[in-house]
């Protein structure tokens, strides 16, 4: 069981999402919280167990530096 991220960006309601799969609960929660700090549209976020297998992973940004 993984992990992904889902989003209301617009006055829709509708929960959107990316192909991003993460392994823990907490990996997606801060792909989340980085997601909610670089776009001003989101109005809401959840994290949703999924079948889909996990990708490679991702790094959160170094503060103060490029990635």
């Amino acid at each position: 069981m993984n992990w992904k991220v889902e989003l209301i960006v617009d006055d829709t309601d509708e929960w959107e999402g990316d192909s991003l799969r993460f392994d823990t609960e907490q990996e997606a929660l801060a792909y989340a919280r980085d997601l909610e700090l670089r776009w001003s549209a989101v109005r809401d976020k959840r994290i949703v167990r999924s079948e889909d297998p996990a990708g490679a992973g991702w790094s959160a940004p170094h503060p103060g530096g490029c990635d």
